[in-house]
Protein backbone atom coordinates (compact mmCIF):
# COMPACT_ATOMS: atom_id res chain seq x y z
CA UNK A 1 0.00 0.00 0.00
CA UNK A 2 1.15 3.34 -0.81
CA UNK A 3 2.34 4.89 2.21
CA UNK A 4 -0.35 7.73 3.74
CA UNK A 5 1.44 10.97 4.68
CA UNK A 6 0.19 12.96 7.80
CA UNK A 7 2.22 15.54 8.85
CA UNK A 8 -0.69 18.17 8.14
CA UNK A 9 -3.44 16.58 9.03
CA UNK A 10 -5.65 13.25 9.62
CA UNK A 11 -6.34 11.51 6.27
CA UNK A 12 -9.45 10.88 4.26
CA UNK A 13 -8.35 7.49 2.81
CA UNK A 14 -7.99 5.60 5.99
CA UNK A 15 -10.24 2.55 6.41
CA UNK A 16 -11.55 4.39 9.93
CA UNK A 17 -12.66 7.72 7.65
CA UNK A 18 -14.85 4.62 5.56
CA UNK A 19 -16.07 2.63 8.43
CA UNK A 20 -17.36 6.23 10.41
CA UNK A 21 -18.64 6.99 7.54
CA UNK A 22 -20.29 3.96 6.83
CA UNK A 23 -22.04 4.04 10.65
CA UNK A 24 -23.12 7.58 10.99
CA UNK A 25 -24.17 8.68 7.30
CA UNK A 26 -27.84 8.94 5.94
CA UNK A 27 -28.44 8.84 2.17
CA UNK A 28 -29.06 12.48 1.76
CA UNK A 29 -25.42 13.06 3.29
CA UNK A 30 -24.34 10.17 1.21
CA UNK A 31 -25.86 12.34 -2.35
CA UNK A 32 -24.16 15.12 -1.01
CA UNK A 33 -21.27 13.87 -0.81
CA UNK A 34 -21.08 11.44 -4.02
CA UNK A 35 -22.08 14.77 -5.80
CA UNK A 36 -19.21 16.70 -4.55
CA UNK A 37 -16.98 13.94 -5.26
CA UNK A 38 -18.33 14.14 -8.83
CA UNK A 39 -17.55 17.44 -9.75
CA UNK A 40 -14.72 18.19 -7.52
CA UNK A 41 -11.14 16.88 -7.97
CA UNK A 42 -9.60 14.53 -5.58
CA UNK A 43 -7.01 15.61 -3.68
CA UNK A 44 -5.30 14.57 -0.23
CA UNK A 45 -6.99 16.40 2.93
CA UNK A 46 -10.23 17.23 1.64
CA UNK A 47 -12.37 15.73 -1.47
CA UNK A 48 -13.58 13.06 -0.57
CA UNK A 49 -15.21 14.92 1.90
CA UNK A 50 -15.99 13.66 5.62
CA UNK A 51 -19.62 14.80 6.32
CA UNK A 52 -21.57 17.91 5.06
CA UNK A 53 -22.29 20.89 6.88
CA UNK A 54 -25.45 22.64 6.82
CA UNK A 55 -24.77 25.18 10.08
CA UNK A 56 -21.93 26.93 12.42
CA UNK A 57 -22.43 28.89 15.17
CA UNK A 58 -20.24 30.36 18.06
CA UNK A 59 -18.02 26.75 18.48
CA UNK A 60 -20.20 24.85 16.78
CA UNK A 61 -20.47 23.08 13.93
CA UNK A 62 -23.82 21.40 12.60
CA UNK A 63 -23.96 18.84 9.63
CA UNK A 64 -27.29 17.66 7.50
CA UNK A 65 -28.52 15.72 10.06
CA UNK A 66 -28.61 18.22 12.65
CA UNK A 67 -25.85 16.62 14.58
CA UNK A 68 -23.66 19.18 16.47
CA UNK A 69 -20.06 19.38 17.10
CA UNK A 70 -17.77 21.21 19.02
CA UNK A 71 -15.33 22.11 16.44
CA UNK A 72 -12.35 22.52 17.54
CA UNK A 73 -10.45 22.60 14.21
CA UNK A 74 -12.27 25.08 12.24
CA UNK A 75 -9.27 25.49 9.67
CA UNK A 76 -8.04 28.48 12.89
CA UNK A 77 -10.41 30.91 11.69
CA UNK A 78 -12.88 30.93 14.14
CA UNK A 79 -11.39 33.60 17.03
CA UNK A 80 -14.31 35.08 17.48
CA UNK A 81 -16.69 32.07 16.37
CA UNK A 82 -18.60 31.02 13.50
CA UNK A 83 -21.09 33.38 12.58
CA UNK A 84 -20.10 36.34 14.91
CA UNK A 85 -23.33 38.83 15.07
CA UNK A 86 -20.93 41.53 15.16
CA UNK A 87 -18.66 40.88 12.55
CA UNK A 88 -21.83 39.42 10.19
CA UNK A 89 -23.27 43.11 11.15
CA UNK A 90 -20.22 45.08 9.99
CA UNK A 91 -20.13 43.40 6.52
CA UNK A 92 -24.07 44.01 5.44
CA UNK A 93 -23.12 47.23 6.56
CA UNK A 94 -20.37 47.40 3.99
CA UNK A 95 -21.95 46.13 1.10
CA UNK A 96 -25.00 48.88 1.48
CA UNK A 97 -22.08 51.10 1.84
CA UNK A 98 -19.12 49.95 -0.76
CA UNK A 99 -18.91 46.62 -1.72
CA UNK A 100 -15.60 46.72 -4.26
CA UNK A 101 -12.81 48.20 -4.19
CA UNK A 102 -11.10 48.33 -7.94
CA UNK A 103 -6.86 47.81 -7.77
CA UNK A 104 -5.56 51.34 -7.93
CA UNK A 105 -8.49 53.22 -5.65
CA UNK A 106 -8.42 52.67 -1.68
CA UNK A 107 -10.87 52.88 0.79
CA UNK A 108 -11.53 53.89 4.56
CA UNK A 109 -11.97 50.50 5.69
CA UNK A 110 -8.79 49.16 3.69
CA UNK A 111 -6.88 52.58 5.16
CA UNK A 112 -8.04 51.91 9.26
CA UNK A 113 -7.39 48.11 9.15
CA UNK A 114 -3.61 48.64 7.93
CA UNK A 115 -3.44 51.49 10.85
CA UNK A 116 -5.00 49.46 13.35
CA UNK A 117 -2.50 46.43 12.32
CA UNK A 118 0.57 48.54 12.08
CA UNK A 119 -0.65 49.94 15.72
CA UNK A 120 -0.69 46.54 16.83
CA UNK A 121 2.09 45.17 15.88
CA UNK A 122 5.01 44.76 18.05
CA UNK A 123 8.56 47.04 17.46
CA UNK A 124 8.19 48.84 13.55
CA UNK A 125 6.13 45.98 11.95
CA UNK A 126 4.66 49.15 10.84
CA UNK A 127 3.83 48.98 6.97
CA UNK A 128 1.11 46.27 5.53
CA UNK A 129 -0.38 44.56 2.72
CA UNK A 130 -2.82 42.72 2.06
CA UNK A 131 -4.10 39.49 0.44
CA UNK A 132 -6.96 37.20 -0.46
CA UNK A 133 -5.39 34.73 1.73
CA UNK A 134 -2.05 33.34 3.88
CA UNK A 135 -0.57 31.60 0.71
CA UNK A 136 -0.78 34.84 -1.22
CA UNK A 137 0.48 37.02 1.86
CA UNK A 138 3.56 34.24 2.00
CA UNK A 139 4.42 34.83 -1.61
CA UNK A 140 4.48 38.79 -1.03
CA UNK A 141 7.28 38.17 1.79
CA UNK A 142 9.38 35.78 -0.44
CA UNK A 143 9.66 38.87 -2.93
CA UNK A 144 10.02 41.67 -0.46
CA UNK A 145 13.02 39.56 1.39
CA UNK A 146 14.67 38.82 -2.36
CA UNK A 147 14.33 42.61 -3.26
CA UNK A 148 15.55 44.24 0.24
CA UNK A 149 18.22 41.85 0.61
CA UNK A 150 19.15 41.20 -3.20
CA UNK A 151 19.74 37.39 -2.49
CA UNK A 152 17.22 34.58 -3.07
CA UNK A 153 18.08 31.62 -0.55
CA UNK A 154 15.67 30.65 2.36
CA UNK A 155 15.66 28.27 5.69
CA UNK A 156 12.65 27.37 6.69
CA UNK A 157 11.62 23.86 8.44
CA UNK A 158 10.70 20.24 7.55
CA UNK A 159 7.35 19.66 8.52
CA UNK A 160 6.01 23.26 8.06
CA UNK A 161 3.51 24.49 6.43
CA UNK A 162 2.84 27.91 5.09
CA UNK A 163 0.37 26.96 2.22
CA UNK A 164 0.15 25.44 -1.18
CA UNK A 165 1.30 27.72 -4.20
CA UNK A 166 4.28 26.31 -5.73
CA UNK A 167 6.30 29.06 -3.92
CA UNK A 168 4.70 27.80 -0.30
CA UNK A 169 5.67 24.51 -0.92
CA UNK A 170 9.40 25.10 -1.63
CA UNK A 171 9.72 26.74 1.62
CA UNK A 172 7.19 24.28 3.31
CA UNK A 173 8.31 21.15 4.39
CA UNK A 174 5.74 18.50 4.15
CA UNK A 175 5.87 15.69 1.56
CA UNK A 176 1.63 15.32 1.66
CA UNK A 177 2.21 18.77 -0.78
CA UNK A 178 5.58 18.08 -2.32
CA UNK A 179 5.73 14.56 -3.32
CA UNK A 180 5.72 14.32 -7.40
CA UNK A 181 5.41 17.80 -8.03
CA UNK A 182 8.80 17.95 -9.56
CA UNK A 183 11.31 20.94 -9.60
CA UNK A 184 10.85 23.28 -6.92
CA UNK A 185 12.16 26.69 -5.78
CA UNK A 186 15.94 26.68 -5.94
CA UNK A 187 17.69 27.67 -2.84
CA UNK A 188 15.45 26.41 -0.40
CA UNK A 189 17.38 25.07 2.52
CA UNK A 190 15.80 23.32 5.30
CA UNK A 191 16.40 22.51 9.12
CA UNK A 192 14.77 20.17 11.30
CA UNK A 193 12.37 22.15 13.43
CA UNK A 194 12.59 22.65 17.18
CA UNK A 195 10.91 19.29 19.05
CA UNK A 196 12.46 18.19 22.20
CA UNK A 197 10.66 15.66 22.41
CA UNK A 198 11.47 13.67 18.66
CA UNK A 199 14.82 16.05 18.66
CA UNK A 200 17.21 14.51 15.70
CA UNK A 201 20.05 15.41 17.81
CA UNK A 202 19.38 13.78 20.76
CA UNK A 203 18.47 16.31 22.92
CA UNK A 204 16.19 14.07 25.06
CA UNK A 205 19.55 11.31 25.43
CA UNK A 206 21.27 13.97 26.82
CA UNK A 207 19.23 15.27 29.20
CA UNK A 208 17.47 18.26 28.20
CA UNK A 209 17.69 21.01 24.76
CA UNK A 210 20.97 22.73 24.40
CA UNK A 211 20.36 24.38 21.32
CA UNK A 212 21.69 22.42 18.94
CA UNK A 213 19.09 23.08 16.82
CA UNK A 214 19.05 26.85 16.39
CA UNK A 215 23.23 26.86 16.44
CA UNK A 216 22.60 24.37 13.22
CA UNK A 217 20.47 27.59 11.21
CA UNK A 218 23.09 29.54 12.33
CA UNK A 219 25.75 27.18 10.95
CA UNK A 220 23.69 27.07 7.27
CA UNK A 221 23.95 30.69 7.20
CA UNK A 222 27.48 30.98 7.83
CA UNK A 223 28.34 27.81 5.31
CA UNK A 224 25.68 29.75 2.99
CA UNK A 225 27.15 33.28 3.09
CA UNK A 226 24.09 34.73 0.88
CA UNK A 227 20.50 33.89 2.67
CA UNK A 228 18.00 36.11 2.55
CA UNK A 229 15.49 34.96 5.04
CA UNK A 230 15.02 32.15 7.53
CA UNK A 231 11.26 31.84 7.28
CA UNK A 232 9.17 29.76 10.01
CA UNK A 233 5.96 29.63 12.42
CA UNK A 234 6.79 30.67 15.71
CA UNK A 235 5.13 27.99 16.66
CA UNK A 236 4.46 25.11 14.65
CA UNK A 237 1.00 23.50 14.83
CA UNK A 238 2.26 20.32 16.60
CA UNK A 239 1.80 22.59 18.96
CA UNK A 240 5.53 22.04 20.04
CA UNK A 241 6.62 25.80 21.92
CA UNK A 242 10.17 26.37 21.24
CA UNK A 243 12.44 27.93 23.89
CA UNK A 244 12.35 32.01 23.68
CA UNK A 245 16.67 31.01 23.50
CA UNK A 246 16.07 29.46 20.17
CA UNK A 247 14.16 32.05 18.80
CA UNK A 248 16.43 34.75 20.57
CA UNK A 249 19.59 32.71 18.52
CA UNK A 250 18.18 32.60 15.04
CA UNK A 251 16.94 36.17 15.52
CA UNK A 252 20.83 37.33 16.33
CA UNK A 253 21.94 34.89 13.60
CA UNK A 254 19.63 36.64 10.60
CA UNK A 255 21.30 40.02 12.13
CA UNK A 256 24.78 38.91 11.63
CA UNK A 257 24.53 37.66 8.51
CA UNK A 258 21.95 40.09 6.84
CA UNK A 259 19.03 37.77 6.13
CA UNK A 260 15.23 38.98 7.27
CA UNK A 261 13.35 36.70 9.75
CA UNK A 262 9.63 36.50 8.64
CA UNK A 263 7.52 34.39 10.86
CA UNK A 264 4.48 33.04 9.68
CA UNK A 265 1.38 33.39 12.68
CA UNK A 266 -1.54 32.75 9.95
CA UNK A 267 -3.27 29.98 12.34
CA UNK A 268 -1.96 31.72 15.42
CA UNK A 269 -2.08 35.09 15.54
CA UNK A 270 -5.27 37.28 16.84
CA UNK A 271 -5.25 36.32 21.19
CA UNK A 272 -4.80 32.27 19.95
CA UNK A 273 -1.38 31.72 22.63
CA UNK A 274 -2.87 34.27 24.65
CA UNK A 275 -0.94 37.46 23.07
CA UNK A 276 -2.63 39.05 20.12
CA UNK A 277 0.93 37.78 18.42
CA UNK A 278 2.16 34.20 18.76
CA UNK A 279 6.07 36.22 18.80
CA UNK A 280 5.48 38.12 21.69
CA UNK A 281 5.32 35.19 23.90
CA UNK A 282 9.16 34.79 22.74
CA UNK A 283 10.01 38.08 23.34
CA UNK A 284 11.02 38.20 19.31
CA UNK A 285 10.03 40.70 16.85
CA UNK A 286 10.79 39.37 13.11
CA UNK A 287 11.20 41.79 10.04
CA UNK A 288 8.24 40.39 8.54
CA UNK A 289 5.09 39.18 9.99
CA UNK A 290 2.61 37.33 8.29
CA UNK A 291 -1.45 36.38 9.54
CA UNK A 292 -4.33 35.54 8.08
CA UNK A 293 -7.09 32.94 8.83
CA UNK A 294 -8.86 34.21 11.60
CA UNK A 295 -8.34 37.99 10.18
CA UNK A 296 -11.22 37.00 8.07
CA UNK A 297 -13.70 36.82 11.03
CA UNK A 298 -14.79 33.07 9.68
CA UNK A 299 -16.52 34.73 6.99
CA UNK A 300 -13.96 36.45 4.43
CA UNK A 301 -10.52 34.83 3.12
CA UNK A 302 -7.59 37.75 4.33
CA UNK A 303 -4.27 37.91 5.29
CA UNK A 304 -2.03 40.68 5.55
CA UNK A 305 1.95 41.10 5.70
CA UNK A 306 3.37 43.32 8.03
CA UNK A 307 6.89 44.72 7.93
CA UNK A 308 9.71 46.74 8.96
CA UNK A 309 9.26 50.24 7.43
CA UNK A 310 12.53 50.31 6.50
CA UNK A 311 11.65 47.09 4.01
CA UNK A 312 9.54 49.40 1.82
CA UNK A 313 11.40 49.07 -0.93
CA UNK A 314 9.65 47.90 -3.41
CA UNK A 315 7.99 50.56 -5.24
CA UNK A 316 8.79 49.99 -8.94
CA UNK A 317 7.56 46.18 -8.26
CA UNK A 318 4.41 44.29 -7.37
CA UNK A 319 4.16 42.24 -4.30
CA UNK A 320 1.05 41.18 -4.91
CA UNK A 321 -1.69 43.30 -6.83
CA UNK A 322 -4.05 41.37 -6.02
CA UNK A 323 -8.18 41.72 -7.34
CA UNK A 324 -9.13 41.60 -3.97
CA UNK A 325 -6.38 43.52 -2.47
CA UNK A 326 -8.63 46.23 -0.75
CA UNK A 327 -11.96 44.32 -0.21
CA UNK A 328 -14.19 47.14 1.66
CA UNK A 329 -16.12 43.94 2.81
CA UNK A 330 -13.01 41.83 3.89
CA UNK A 331 -11.37 44.89 5.55
CA UNK A 332 -15.04 45.38 7.66
CA UNK A 333 -15.20 41.67 8.81
CA UNK A 334 -11.67 42.50 10.06
CA UNK A 335 -11.78 45.54 11.67
CA UNK A 336 -14.91 44.19 12.95
CA UNK A 337 -12.74 41.24 14.59
CA UNK A 338 -10.43 42.70 15.97
CA UNK A 339 -12.58 45.37 18.33
CA UNK A 340 -14.62 41.98 19.47
CA UNK A 341 -11.37 40.20 20.39
CA UNK A 342 -10.24 43.66 22.27
CA UNK A 343 -13.74 44.66 23.66
CA UNK A 344 -14.66 41.02 25.17
CA UNK A 345 -10.98 40.68 26.11
CA UNK A 346 -10.40 37.32 24.26
CA UNK A 347 -6.79 37.10 24.40
CA UNK A 348 -6.66 37.04 28.33
CA UNK A 349 -9.56 34.78 28.47
CA UNK A 350 -7.11 32.10 25.88
CA UNK A 351 -4.36 32.77 28.27
CA UNK A 352 -6.45 32.12 31.20
CA UNK A 353 -8.56 29.14 30.15
CA UNK A 354 -5.44 27.60 28.26
CA UNK A 355 -3.98 27.38 31.74
CA UNK A 356 -6.70 25.72 32.80
CA UNK A 357 -7.02 22.98 29.79
CA UNK A 358 -3.17 22.43 30.31
CA UNK A 359 -3.40 21.79 34.16
CA UNK A 360 -6.59 19.09 33.38
CA UNK A 361 -4.38 18.00 30.27
CA UNK A 362 -1.39 16.96 32.42
CA UNK A 363 -4.40 15.16 34.50
CA UNK A 364 -5.23 13.19 32.23
CA UNK A 365 -1.36 12.60 31.36
CA UNK A 366 -0.57 10.91 34.71
CA UNK A 367 -3.85 8.19 34.31
CA UNK A 368 -3.41 7.23 30.15
CA UNK A 369 -0.36 5.76 29.30
CA UNK A 370 -1.33 6.25 25.66
CA UNK A 371 -0.11 9.96 26.27
CA UNK A 372 3.39 10.78 25.71
CA UNK A 373 2.74 14.56 25.99
CA UNK A 374 0.56 17.07 26.51
CA UNK A 375 2.03 20.77 25.51
CA UNK A 376 1.11 24.46 24.31
CA UNK A 377 0.09 27.50 25.30
CA UNK A 378 -3.38 29.66 25.08
CA UNK A 379 -6.12 27.92 23.34
CA UNK A 380 -3.45 26.11 20.83
CA UNK A 381 -3.29 22.74 22.59
CA UNK A 382 -1.80 19.23 21.65
CA UNK A 383 -1.88 16.06 22.91
CA UNK A 384 0.51 13.47 21.34
CA UNK A 385 -0.55 9.99 21.82
CA UNK A 386 2.75 7.24 21.76
CA UNK A 387 2.44 3.51 22.21
CA UNK A 388 5.88 3.54 24.39
CA UNK A 389 6.78 6.47 26.52
CA UNK A 390 10.22 5.55 26.84
CA UNK A 391 10.34 4.84 22.65
CA UNK A 392 8.10 8.08 21.95
CA UNK A 393 6.45 5.62 18.88
CA UNK A 394 3.61 7.54 17.43
CA UNK A 395 0.44 5.92 18.05
CA UNK A 396 -1.01 7.01 14.60
CA UNK A 397 -3.29 3.72 14.77
CA UNK A 398 -4.79 4.62 18.49
CA UNK A 399 -5.04 8.37 17.53
CA UNK A 400 -7.01 8.39 14.39
CA UNK A 401 -9.57 6.30 16.62
CA UNK A 402 -9.70 8.83 19.06
CA UNK A 403 -10.62 11.26 16.47
CA UNK A 404 -13.43 9.38 15.40
CA UNK A 405 -14.33 8.41 18.60
CA UNK A 406 -14.22 12.03 19.42
CA UNK A 407 -16.50 12.86 16.21
CA UNK A 408 -19.22 10.11 17.57
CA UNK A 409 -19.47 11.85 20.57
CA UNK A 410 -19.86 15.35 19.15
CA UNK A 411 -16.29 16.67 19.23
CA UNK A 412 -14.20 17.88 15.94
CA UNK A 413 -10.49 18.08 16.26
CA UNK A 414 -7.64 17.84 13.92
CA UNK A 415 -4.58 15.11 13.75
CA UNK A 416 -1.35 16.38 13.48
CA UNK A 417 1.71 14.53 12.49
CA UNK A 418 -0.51 11.78 12.83
CA UNK A 419 -0.48 11.24 16.27
CA UNK A 420 -0.97 14.85 17.71
CA UNK A 421 -4.67 15.81 18.80
CA UNK A 422 -4.53 19.34 18.47
CA UNK A 423 -6.81 21.41 19.70
CA UNK A 424 -8.15 25.11 18.77
CA UNK A 425 -11.46 25.96 19.92
CA UNK A 426 -12.81 29.29 19.14
CA UNK A 427 -11.65 32.02 21.56
CA UNK A 428 -14.75 32.65 22.69
CA UNK A 429 -15.22 28.75 24.44
CA UNK A 430 -16.06 28.31 28.35
CA UNK A 431 -14.41 26.78 30.65
CA UNK A 432 -17.73 24.33 31.31
CA UNK A 433 -17.30 23.74 27.15
CA UNK A 434 -13.75 22.69 27.26
CA UNK A 435 -13.67 20.71 30.24
CA UNK A 436 -16.67 18.78 28.47
CA UNK A 437 -14.10 18.29 25.28
CA UNK A 438 -11.36 17.39 27.03
CA UNK A 439 -13.51 14.35 29.29
CA UNK A 440 -14.88 13.26 25.58
CA UNK A 441 -11.12 12.79 24.92
CA UNK A 442 -10.37 11.12 27.76
CA UNK A 443 -12.98 8.71 27.33
CA UNK A 444 -12.13 8.26 24.18
CA UNK A 445 -8.50 7.20 25.02
CA UNK A 446 -9.63 4.90 27.88
CA UNK A 447 -11.73 3.44 25.24
CA UNK A 448 -8.69 2.79 22.97
CA UNK A 449 -6.74 1.46 26.05
CA UNK A 450 -9.55 -0.59 27.19
CA UNK A 451 -9.61 -2.12 23.64
CA UNK A 452 -5.37 -2.74 23.21
CA UNK A 453 -5.87 -4.44 26.97
CA UNK A 454 -8.16 -6.85 25.18
CA UNK A 455 -6.27 -7.60 21.63
CA UNK A 456 -5.22 -11.12 21.30
CA UNK A 457 -1.34 -11.67 21.99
Amino acid sequence: MEKLHRSEGDINLSRRRKAWQDANLDDDTRRLLAEDEKYFLKQSLSTPCLNGLRACEGIWIEDLQGRRYMDFHGNNVHQVGFGNPEVIAAIKEQLDELSFCPRRYTNWRAVELAKKLAELAPGKLNKVLLAPGGTSAIGMALKLARIATGRHKTISMWDSFHGASLDAISIGGEAVFRQNIGPLLPGTEHVPPPDEYHCIFGCFERGGCDMTCARYVDYIMEKEGDIAAVVAEPMRSTPYVPKPEYWRIVREACDRHGALLIFDEIPHALGRTGKMFTCENFGIVPDILVIGKGLGGGVFPLAAMIAKEDLDVAGKIALGHYTHEKSPAACAAALATIEYIEKNNLVQHSRDLGAFALKRMRGMMERHSLIGDVRGIGLFLGIELVKNRKTRERATEEAEAVMYGALSRGLSFKLTMGNILTLTPALTISKDEIDKALAIIEACIADVEGQKMKRPK
